[in-house]
C-alpha cells in the first residue's frame, strides 16, 4: 500500500518519458490546480502524486511511474491479483490517464484508459492483474499532458491485493 505520505514507496519514475510525476500536497498549490485534499487523510497537508499541464509540457507528452516488480511465481497472484487506487482527473482540457501491466520483456497491456474530465473529486478504481505464464510484471501509470494550464491528474492510495 502506498499513500505517498513519506515517499514514493518503491514506485520509480520511468526514464523514457517526457516529464515526471510530482509528490505534492494541496496546501502548496494554487487554487483550481488539483484536488482540494489528498485521498488518504482528507487534508490539505496530505500527499499524493500529480501531473499538471504547464507551458513546459506540450500536449501529448507523457509522465510514467512504475510499481516495484511483482512476482507471478505466487499462484494466487496469477488468479486474483488486483490493484486498487484513487484518481482525480479534472480540467476542461485534461489529457489522459493510462494504466498498463508491463512484463519483464517490456510487453505492455492496457488495463485502463481514461481521457477527459472525470470530475473534481477522488474516484476509486480496482483493476484485475491477469496474465499468462510465470513472467514477473509491473504496473505503470502514464499521465498524458492536456492543453489546459490548470488541468491535472492526481493518484493516491495505490494498493496491491495481498495475493501479489
Amino acid at each position: 500500500h502506498c499513500n505517498f505520505e513519506f515517499d514514493l514507496c518503491g514506485w520509480k519514475q520511468d526514464e523514457n518519458d517526457d516529464f515526471d510525476w510530482n509528490l505534492r500536497t494541496s496546501s502548496t498549490t494554487k487554487p483550481s490546480t488539483g484536488p482540494a485534499t489528498d485521498h488518504s487523510l482528507q487534508e490539505q497537508s496530505g500527499h499524493y502524486i500529480f501531473i499538471k499541464s504547464t507551458f513546459l509540457q506540450l500536449p501529448g507528452q507523457k509522465a510514467r511511474i512504475s510499481s516495484p516488480v511483482l512476482s507471478r511465481r505466487n499462484k494466487n497472484c496469477k488468479v486474483c491479483g488486483v490493484i486498487i487506487f484513487y484518481y482525480h482527473i479534472y480540467g476542461a482540457h485534461i489529457g489522459s490517464l493510462i494504466v498498463y501491466q508491463r512484463t519483464k520483456a517490456n510487453h505492455e497491456k492496457v488495463l485502463l484508459n481514461l481521457t477527459g474530465n472525470q470530475g473534481n473529486f477522488w474516484q476509486r478504481k480496482a483493476l484485475i492483474l491477469a496474465g499468462d505464464g510465470d513472467e514477473d510484471f509491473q504496473v505503470v501509470f502514464e499521465g498524458v499532458a492536456g492543453r489546459g494550464p490548470k488541468d491535472g491528474i492526481a493518484l493516491d492510495d495505490l494498493t496491491f491485493s495481498r495475493e501479489c
